[in-house]
């Protein structure tokens, strides 16, 4: 659920992220990410809020969280999930935000884009682990990355394919790599008939 990128600016213009969560539930999405960070996507702790008193639906807060004040505050605001990106923290921080979550009740999601990330993933003990497949430099998207990374994963950990999905080809290649789950924005957020899009995504 985010209204604008960095990249293509404003997604969506009459943006309703109540309304959005909504359709998510309704064509069979397992849980929602919301997006936080003012900044970059336009987002905000309320409509993290918003989303998650709509529907029964789990929600990872996504942003950058580089404070352990940011996780308690993911807590408050209503999130099941916050999502750290192994890129923009330190081991240490990585590994004491990790248990914080865990000790306040919430899941994590460890962002990776290579080999040298998803060793740090696993020095945390990471359970969840998103493979973005966006290059942060060009912004450029590539699945071959989950396909690269995916043998590198720890054994044990279930892995989320993030960014570049358009089509349930592309779903099923990243299953195919080895990736449980799938992360997807911008090719559902601006469709008109979201709960039909999820649907075919997923190939129901």
């Amino acid at each position: 659920i985010k209204k604008a990128s960095p990249s293509r600016g404003t997604i969506v213009e009459d943006f309703d992220p109540r309304r959005i969560a909504a359709d998510y539930e309704e064509g069979g999405a397992s849980c929602l990410s919301v997006l936080t960070d003012e900044k970059y996507f336009q987002g905000s702790s309320d409509d993290l809020a918003a989303a998650r008193n709509e529907v029964g639906l789990p929600a990872l807060r996504k942003d950058f969280i580089v404070d352990e004040r940011q996780v308690y505050e993911s807590r408050t605001m209503g999130a099941d999930c916050i999502l750290l990106i192994v890129a923009a923290l330190e081991l240490p921080q990585l590994i004491d935000y990790f248990a914080l979550a865990r000790e306040l009740g919430m899941d994590t999601l460890l962002e990776v884009h290579d080999e040298r990330e998803m060793e740090a993933a696993g020095l945390a003990q990471a359970r969840l682990i998103g493979i973005n497949n966006r290059d942060l430099a060009t912004f450029e998207t590539d699945l071959g990355t989950t396909v690269r990374l995916a043998p590198y994963a720890p054994k044990g950990s279930v892995l989320v394919s993030e960014s570049g999905l358009w089509t349930n080809d592309d779903v099923l290649q990243a299953a195919e790599a080895g990736a449980k789950a799938v992360l997807v924005g911008e090719s559902l957020v601006r469709q008109a008939d979201i709960p039909r899009a999820v649907r075919e995504l997923l190939g129901r």
